[in-house]
């Protein structure tokens, strides 16, 4: 399978930077990985939008979802999809809130809200612990940030990516994430004993889950635009010794 990087911006969009989004594809299928601020543009500079055949979102923090509602306008109103939106709906993996979040986000006017079902052209399911989705197996695990949020393991003919989205580190990482062969991994900051916990990884924790799980590859990924990314990857480094690089906005990797 191969992962392509729409942006890897954390937190935030920096400047001609992307927030987070990814695209996962094999055997003619394309999963979207979260869909945060700037991505949809990114996306459809590359690839017809209308060519995804499925959506999963880690959570549902603006930096990784904010692009849904122009996706919304997209599929609803485009004159001239070259799938039909409403007979080919978009399969939607979320947390439990997104149908009613999206639909928030989509119409500010809360008598609109009321009468407003996206439906028409998503089909929102929940997160579940395994799911298979197209021609991926898809294990779950949930993830130490302060809202719904997930880390997953995506496997594709035994080849394995773990997508740790935000996160704090925790044991059901370390189970998650053991013998992968690609572990994308958000570092959002240096090392230091004052980070909040159960919010996001410093470098050293992403080499660190990187070396204990034993992964092949280690990416990193989320660094704020306000964070020294050349210092982030050296903390990583300093804690895994395998092979390890910082992702790149329009970056493609096999998996």
């Amino acid at each position: 399978m191969k992962l392509f990087v729409l942006g890897c911006s954390g937190s935030a969009p920096g400047p001609r930077a992307p927030a987070s989004g990814y695209l996962l594809e094999a055997d003619d299928f394309l999963l979207g990985v979260d869909l945060g601020n700037g991505t949809l543009a990114e996306l459809q500079a590359r690839r017809d939008p209308f060519d995804l055949d499925a959506l999963v979102f880690s959570h549902l923090h603006p930096d990784h979802c904010a692009d849904f509602s122009a996706l919304t306008v997209l599929r609803r109103y485009h004159p001239a999809p070259t799938r039909d939106p409403r007979v080919h709906r978009l399969p939607v993996f979320a947390p439990a809130e997104a149908p009613s979040r999206f639909v928030a986000a989509y119409c500010p006017d809360e008598a609109d809200r009321a009468v407003t079902d996206l439906s028409d052209v998503f089909d929102f399911r929940r997160i579940e612990r395994s799911v298979r989705i197209g021609p991926f197996a898809v294990d779950v695990v949930t993830a130490a940030h302060p809202c719904e949020a997930y880390s997953f393991r995506i496997v594709h003919n035994g080849r394995s990516l773990v997508y740790t989205g935000d996160t704090g580190p925790s044991p059901a990482l370390d189970e998650l994430a053991a013998g992968a062969d690609v572990l994308l991994a958000e570092a959002s900051w240096t090392d230091a004993a004052d980070r909040p916990a159960d919010l996001h990884l410093s470098g050293t924790q992403a080499g660190r889950l990187a070396a204990t799980a034993g992964v092949g590859r280690l990416l990193v990924t989320h660094v704020p635009p306000w964070t020294d990314r050349d210092a982030v990857l050296a903390e990583a480094r300093a804690e895994f010794t395998g092979p390890a690089e910082l992702v790149v906005q329009g970056g493609s990797y096999e998996v």
